[in-house]
């Protein structure tokens, strides 16, 4: 573009440069300038790269929502009959598992810690699949499968809050068998109700603090690149995967919190079955070996089913997982052992099972009355 063109094209520009300059040296301030004027008359061009650079970059950094896969690509009718299975399940979990809670608050005869324990253990049960499995229910009917950033890390942080207080939970319990099987004579004492609410306490505690270090470690790098996680909430290695920058850093201080808060009551968990196992062999009477045996067994059924998931999701390398593989076990451990554990517990127990039928006869007659 030459002078008069540019001076045709901006007349303003020409007039106040006249004004500024004086007439007779406006050619030799547009010759002088000239590099200035080119990179003007290219400035669109020039500024739609930089505006295009900067929103890249802005949305790198504020990402605002994430979109759950799921079961998106499942057809239509998949889909139908999976809400209809997970709706059950939802509902029989949540159903036993309020039963449990109700009636080892308010029977009188089960009030040993091992109930005690129990009723807590169904609580946390109660909290972890109604943080995730409503989502996916309504996702599964929905087509818009859209969570916001802040829905993503409260549901994050529940899940780990609540996760690792029921692993600490189960850790307790096994050694509330150890104590109650091998030091019958020191039981009442040593798994007094003030140790007991200690016990419940402390895994409260760690579950919220620990939840509040997993959730920075999750959150601590800005997200720009894809959006859509492969599953039907919000999980920790998943979300970090989409991440800016080299996201081994959090998923190796994740996989060495796992090693923590996993093992660590596993090995309590063991040791204590360990020692049950040795006290039960050395006893004369078969009698007393099966009911042992039958309460024992209750409890590890529940641990095999619940570490065995997590440890999958959060202590194998990336490079094994996929959406084949994580949806599964993400199910195993937030809708099917939170059903399975109250059915567990009930079945294998005498106590839990005339428990119910008497919670279940007091309400009959409460309604009977009061029709």
């Amino acid at each position: 573009m030459d002078v008069e063109e540019l001076t045709r094209s901006s007349p303003q520009l020409s007039s106040r440069v006249a004004h500024q300059v004086g007439p007779s040296s406006l050619e030799q301030f547009f010759f002088k300038h000239h590099g200035i004027f080119s990179i003007v008359c290219c400035s669109d061009s020039v500024i739609s790269i930089i505006t295009s650079q900067t929103v890249d970059l802005r949305n790198g950094s504020t990402v605002a929502e994430f979109i759950l896969v799921g079961f998106e690509q499942s057809s239509s009718s998949t889909r139908a009959l999976l809400f209809a299975l997970f709706l059950a399940l939802y509902s029989l979990a949540m159903a036993m598992n309020g039963l449990i809670i109700f009636i080892t608050w308010t029977d009188p005869r089960l009030n040993s810690p091992m109930y005690f324990f129990l009723g807590h253990l169904s609580f946390l049960d109660v909290c972890f699949i109604t943080t995730t499995i409503p989502q996916m229910l309504i996702h599964l009917v929905v087509k818009n499968h859209i969570v916001s950033f802040v829905s993503c890390s409260t549901q994050m942080y529940l899940v780990f809050c609540v996760g690792v207080a029921e692993c600490i939970l189960l850790a307790f319990m096994a050694y509330d068998r150890y104590v109650a099987i091998c030091h019958p004579l020191s039981y009442a004492q040593i798994m007094s109700r003030q140790v007991c609410m200690k016990l419940v306490s402390t895994a409260w505690f760690f579950g919220l603090i620990n939840g509040i270090f997993l959730e920075y470690m999750s959150f601590r790098n800005p997200f720009c690149r894809d959006n859509h996680i492969e599953n039907f909430f919000c999980e920790a290695p998943i979300v970090i995967a989409l991440s800016c920058g080299d996201p081994q850093f959090s998923l190796k201080m994740i996989f060495a919190d796992a090693i923590v808060v996993l093992l660590s009551p596993m090995v309590l968990i063991v040791i204590s079955y360990a020692r049950i196992l040795a006290s039960i062999l050395g006893r004369a009477s078969s009698s007393g070996r099966g009911k042992t045996f039958s309460t024992c067994s209750s409890h590890l059924t529940v641990v095999i089913f619940f570490y065995t998931s997590a440890m999958f999701s959060y202590m194998n390398p990336r490079s094994t997982h996929g959406p084949d593989k994580d949806k599964p076990f993400s199910l195993l451990y937030t809708i099917i052992t939170p059903m399975c554990n109250p059915i567990i517990y009930s079945f294998r127990n005498k106590e839990m099972k005339g428990a119910m039928v008497r919670a279940l006869g007091r309400t009959s007659l409460a309604q009977a009355e009061a029709v």
